[in-house]
């Protein structure tokens, strides 16, 4: 029984580099690495993506074995290694996700309806992203801008 102490914000901190110089090696990057402990288990989830080419399972084996050594000598704890694409469904969960995702279909839910309908979903392609202006998306009806503080969740729709 391992009764080590993980600070998985430290963690998380020390392997980046390497995984996102393996993963560039292969022409993707991570857009999400996670390290938590799940039923007494650590796992460590790397999800990557490239606009170009798509992840394939073989991609995702080759970037695995050419890392793990690396990662088994920075992580002080028995883990799980899993390294998939982000799904064609993907929640999007942080800011750098709608410029990476910019030209992808994407359904917004709101916190409250930005016009005078009392809808609380938008589907539209992502055409643009700023902190101060917030996502700008192209809708049937045109562009809307939609203030960041105003998105409640927004998922990639598969296309």
């Amino acid at each position: 029984m391992e009764h080590k102490s993980v600070n998985k914000f430290d963690t998380i901190e020390k392997i980046t580099p390497v995984i996102e110089n393996t993963a560039m090696r292969y022409g993707f990057f991570p857009i999400e690495i996670d390290f938590s402990k799940e039923s007494g288990r650590w796992f460590l989830r790397i999800f990557l993506y490239s606009k170009e080419k798509p992840v394939t399972l073989d991609d995702c084996e080759n970037i695995s074995r050419s890392m793990s050594d690396f990662l088994d000598e920075l992580i002080p704890v028995k883990y799980n290694l899993e390294v998939s694409s982000p799904g064609l469904d993907r929640k999007i969960k942080s800011v750098k996700e709608y410029v990476i995702f910019e030209g992808k279909l994407v359904n917004v839910k709101l916190k409250k309806p930005i016009s005078d309908t009392s809808d609380k979903h938008i589907l539209g392609r992502i055409a643009g992203f700023s902190e101060t202006e917030g996502l700008t998306l192209e809708t049937e009806s045109g562009t809307v801008v939609i203030p960041k503080d105003n998105i409640q969740k927004a998922q990639l729709e598969i296309e």
